[in-house]
């Protein structure tokens, strides 16, 4: 009789060690295919940061979706459905839009890239508004605003992971998040795009699984389809309607972020750099049709049944402070994996479900990876061609500059961990500002889409000016951060009345139009861009016509006589 509860050890011993040996032999792959893409890597530039720009179809479709999938795709948005229940579902509508835009604008970087040879966003960029002095150091700074975030999300989501997966041991947060810096560091430095484009075609398979097995396991653990309808049904009126359970996602709110979030997310350096990296311009049309009926079909089909079911495995707390998630829930983020943990052994059994579970959870931590490697490997390339090469070395070598950029890799991957650790601490002054994932990629994107502006007018309009593109990026920038939730902590702070006069207007503009920060910031940006380019472009033609006009000649020379 007393071998059935030494078996039954034995055997919850052997499923504890199920996830940390799923996850090891993924690591280890992760690091084979890093030495495999150094090995048949060439020296120079174009080959560490865009594979020698022959990249084929299927790699292309697979690593411009996992880029722009994250942890926000397996942690960030079920958290956030969990949260506001249906309402941030109609957010999957930011999917066709970000493949729209792969079709409508990747075809024609990659055209100028190959034509030209550009390797960042800038190249192509400030040659079209050649002579603006300022729009190189502004374009890498938008790149450093963008890629910090999402590269301190993804470390964030590693923690979250570990935190779930291994909850009995101390410092699981901390060392989830070290561990997922030091291998993505590690196969980026090592291979550059290839090792970058090759794992992430890797993670992004793990990627889709992770979302379809999630939803299938969240209908079936409500007692299938029917089950699952009946379920909801009972969910609170909140999280049945607009504005959801916070109240913060207003219809106008939810239409700009619907729409500038994708944007965002296409333009961004790192997808930017993939665009140059294809073979050719069919290989992105395939990418731009995959990415609109796959990934579409795994947010509906699975990250939104995974939010929805949630609530009503894990019912919210509503109090006087507001919604809070389920007892035992430490933020919202990590339901999708406490859902896998409780219920993936209770369907398939212990050892397939903590296999089916270990590996799902392996999913999340590839969805992190495959966007932190893409950011912190575009960041190299913004900072090392930008700055270095055009302000502090121009004489520099192609092989040292591909050293310098290793070395922008391992700092920006060690300042974005440090951030991380510091925030985990609840007396840290941004646990706040890093509460959930979705938080940080709204932040990033904000900075990101400023960049439409320009973008549209180098690739359909060519009427703008080099002054208009980068005083309206500034004005874009600097009206955005306004609305986003650093600035109201930044005014406590400092302390200044006038700042707390401008967060007062802030507040009332929030009010009156409830929108995201990026369209307060895009607004601003398009007038000035406009504006000033009319204006520019009407003093020259004036002035044009004077030079060509000999009595006005003749009379400026007279004038200026004494």
């Amino acid at each position: 009789m007393n071998e059935l509860p030494q078996v039954a050890a034995q055997s919850s011993s052997v499923l504890h060690w199920i996830p940390l040996g799923v996850l090891v032999v993924y690591l280890i792959v992760l690091l084979v295919i890093g030495l495999l893409g150094f090995r048949l890597s060439k020296s120079g530039e174009e080959d560490y940061y865009l594979a020698g720009r022959g990249q084929s179809w299927l790699i292309s479709s697979l690593t411009i979706m996992a880029t722009f999938f994250s942890s926000f795709a397996l942690l960030g948005a079920p958290g956030m459905v969990y949260r506001e229940g249906v309402v941030f579902a109609l957010v999957s509508l930011n999917v066709p839009i970000a493949g729209f835009c792969v079709y409508l604008l990747g075809s024609r970087i990659w055209l100028a890239g190959r034509k030209h040879g550009y390797v960042t966003q800038a190249d192509m960029l400030c040659e079209h508004y050649d002579g603006s002095i300022l729009l190189r150091p502004l374009i890498t700074f938008v790149g450093v605003l963008f890629a910090i975030p999402y590269v301190i999300m993804q470390l964030k989501a590693g923690g979250e992971l570990a935190s779930v997966l291994f909850s009995g041991y101390d410092y699981a947060f901390e060392v989830g998040t070290i561990v997922l810096a030091v291998i993505t560091a590690l196969y980026i430095m090592i291979g550059g795009m290839r090792s970058v484009a090759w794992t992430d075609a890797l993670q992004c398979v793990l990627l889709i699984f992770g979302m379809l097995l999630a939803g299938v396991a969240m209908v079936a653990s409500l007692g299938g389809l029917s089950g699952f309808r009946d379920a909801v049904a009972t969910l609170p009126d909140s999280s049945l309607t607009v504005p959801g359970n916070s109240g913060f996602w207003q219809l106008p709110m939810l239409f700009t972020v619907c729409v500038l979030m994708p944007i965002g997310g296409i333009i961004q350096p790192a997808q930017w750099m993939r665009f140059y990296a294809a073979r050719d311009r069919d290989a992105l049309k395939k990418s731009a049709l995959i990415f609109i009926i796959l990934l579409t079909g795994c947010f509906m089909f699975g990250i939104m049944l995974v939010g929805l079911g949630g609530q009503a495995l894990y019912p919210l707390q509503f109090n006087q402070s507001g919604v809070q998630p389920a007892p035992g829930i430490e933020s919202y983020d990590q339901i999708l994996v406490v859902i896998l943990r409780d219920h993936l052994p209770n369907l398939f059994g212990p050892v397939l479900g903590v296999a089916l579970a270990s590996l799902t959870m392996v999913a999340i931590m590839a969805a992190a990876m495959s966007t932190a490697d893409s950011n912190l490997h575009a960041l190299s390339a913004l900072v090392t061609r930008d700055v270095y090469d055009r302000y502090i070395r121009p004489q520099a070598t192609e092989q040292e500059r591909v050293w310098v950029g290793r070395g922008v890799i391992l700092l920006a991957t060690a300042a974005s961990l440090l951030v991380v650790l510091v925030a985990s601490r609840p007396d840290s002054g941004i646990s706040g500002f890093m509460a959930m994932i979705v938080d940080l990629a709204l932040f990033a994107v904000a900075f990101s889409v400023q960049l439409l502006p320009m973008t549209i007018d180098v690739l359909f309009l060519r009427r703008g000016t080099g002054s208009a593109a980068s005083l309206g990026l500034i004005a874009g920038l600097v009206t955005a951060f306004l609305f986003t939730s650093l600035f109201p902590p930044l005014v406590m702070w400092l302390g200044t009345p006038g700042l707390e006069v401008l967060l007062s207007l802030v507040q009332q503009a929030k009010t009156f139009v409830p929108v995201h920060a990026s369209a307060w910031g895009l607004a601003v940006n398009v007038v000035v861009f406009v504006l000033i380019s009319t204006l520019v472009t009407r003093w020259g033609a004036k002035q044009a016509h004077s030079r060509r006009n000999p009595a006005r000649r003749i009379e400026r020379d007279l004038q200026a006589k004494p």
